[in-house]
């Protein structure tokens, strides 16, 4: 829904509401003001009724002409015969109400009715409304009573008020005293006429204020969308085109208010935005132009880098290993003659027993700098792929770390005979088995056993190796593979595991870190796929 119809129905809604409490609590008072209109209209008919029959009876009654139409009644009063023929009768109070109740009653205009519980006349006898309002009378100093009541469907105004005692009424009524309750004079208006207009005007009134709300809403609008969405519309086509094509030619609004303000600062905002883009964009690009060549020099400096190192490397393990064989070949010659010939002084057999460990060392330095570079360059450039025997490699690394191993036990899981070969790098994944198995002679406890297995699981083969020593906390598990970490105070160079997971990587297969079966201790796991490894 657009917000010029929200805006539209939430006004409407708002002025409905509005207008129609409004026109209920009119409604109210206007049917307050009906009732209380027809009480003041009672009390006034009351009064006539009670004033005509105090001056009736203080001029000892009427004297009323004898029509041809007119009900006689009984010769009960004295009558009278003027000049013209003419006969009169008088009546008295009480004769003249009762023709007046009977005429009122005739034209629909209300009634009323005199009426008392010590009845003269059986006519006047009270109904249920009038009685009560007798009792209450007499017992209570009321001056009026008052009730709505509905008859035939048709909504009445029911009246009564007490008559008392005059000295004028004393010589018709005998047995009163004076001030004391009569009887009483009950008025009924007919409401249903007036009720009937009211709500005629309530039904009008209730159009008027729905005409009213369609027409102030159809305004609203209108200038709504004129003064308003129309202005929004272009400022967001604005809006939209500099964020897609940049700042458009000729985007103010014309409207003469606020929102050609905002235009206007909307345009100078997108100018300044653009001439700020254009800048960031070039300092950018030089930026970008400038890590190039940089990252180009670095890059051509680790390529140097690395080819000194190889160099270096393999000028340096050349003589290494010469030097090595030949310290290896005067340290047991010295050995052989001392059982023949006079023996070489011992401190001769000693400094070439130190230079030989010396040379092992550098050539192990050496090597740990082709590691290094090893695992720079990426493995994979350097695997020899064969199709190799698993089992047979693993069967050798065991054996070779025999020694080693000495004051531990190394047992060996059960391997599948019908282990299926792979294709990799025979060399690497002896290095791997060589690494993983030190690490577990290193770090096992003193007499525990070292636990080589492996097998085929799905499309993969899995080694594990694990040891019972110490284990390696969860969040150190992956720390452990980077390059120069090292875990616990055992020494090392922390290669080993760098070197291990680059060689596993390479071949495509996965390397991790998980916990025995049973037991405290640390299993190292690799896996390496059935499949022939394509190199990318």
């Amino acid at each position: 829904m657009s917000l010029s119809y929200k805006l539209v129905i939430g006004c409407s809604l708002i002025l409905l509401v509005s207008l129609s409490s409004t026109f209920y609590i009119i409604n109210e008072r206007q049917q307050q003001l009906i009732i209380r209109q027809a009480e003041n209209e009672a009390r006034a008919i009351f009064q006539q009724i009670v004033i005509m029959r105090r001056w009736i009876a203080d001029h000892g009654g009427v004297f009323v002409e004898q029509l041809p139409w007119a009900q006689e009644g009984p010769p009960a009063q004295p009558e009278s015969v003027s000049s013209e023929a003419r006969r009169y009768a008088r009546k008295t109070p009480a004769m003249v109400t009762k023709e007046l109740v009977s005429y009122a009653r005739e034209k629909e205009l209300y009634w009323f009715h005199i009426t008392s519980l010590q009845l003269t006349n059986p006519e006047n006898f009270p109904d249920e409304f009038e009685r009560a309002a007798l009792l209450r009378f007499e017992d209570e100093p009321l001056q009026e009573i008052i009730a709505m009541e509905e008859m035939d469907r048709v909504a009445y105004l029911r009246y009564i008020s007490p008559l008392y005692v005059e000295e004028a009424c004393l010589s018709c009524h005998s047995g009163y005293e004076v001030g004391g309750v009569r009887g009483a004079i009950s008025v009924t208006l007919p409401l249903g006429k007036i009720f009937a207009e009211a709500k005629a005007n309530r039904n009008l009134m209730f159009g008027v204020m729905l005409l009213l709300v369609i027409f102030l809403s159809s305004t609203l609008l209108f200038f709504l969308r004129r003064m308003v969405l129309i202005p929004v519309d272009e400022l967001t086509t604005s809006i939209r085109h500099f964020s897609e094509k940049g700042p458009p030619p000729g985007a103010i609004v014309r409207s003469g208010d606020e929102f050609e303000e905002l235009s206007r600062s909307f345009e100078e905002m997108a100018a300044s935005l653009s001439d700020y883009q254009q800048g960031l964009e070039d300092k950018i690009r030089n930026a970008t132009a400038e890590l190039q060549h940089l990252n180009q020099q670095i890059y051509t400096a680790s390529e140097r880098k690395s080819e000194f190192l190889a160099r270096a490397a393999h000028e340096l393990r050349t003589p290494l290993t010469s030097i090595k064989g030949a310290m290896e070949y005067i340290t047991a010659r010295l050995k052989q003659k001392t059982t023949t010939t006079a023996s070489p002084p011992d401190d001769l057999l000693e400094f070439f027993e130190i230079a030989q460990k010396n040379t092992d060392r550098l050539i192990r330095m050496v090597q740990t700098m082709l590691d290094i570079e090893y695992i720079e360059t990426g493995a994979e450039r350097a695997l020899n792929l064969t199709q190799v025997n698993l089992v047979d490699i693993i069967n050798e690394s065991i054996q070779s770390f025999t020694y080693d191993a000495a004051h531990h036990r190394l047992d060996l899981c059960p391997l599948p005979p019908d282990l299926p070969h792979i294709e990799a790098d025979e060399d690497r994944l002896r290095q791997v088995l060589t690494n993983l198995l030190g690490n577990a002679v290193k770090f096992a406890g003193e007499g525990t056993a070292i636990t080589v297995c492996a097998g085929a699981k799905e499309d993969v083969i899995q080694v594990k190796v694990c040891n019972l020593g110490k284990s390696i906390p969860m969040e150190q598990r992956e720390k452990v593979f980077e390059r120069f970490y090292r875990s616990g105070d055992k020494g090392g160079s922390g290669l080993g595991l760098a070197i291990c997971r680059a060689i596993i990587s390479a071949h495509g297969g996965t390397i991790g870190i998980t916990d025995p079966d049973a037991g405290s201790g640390v299993c190292v796991y690799f896996t390496l796929p059935l499949h022939s490894h394509n190199k990318e």
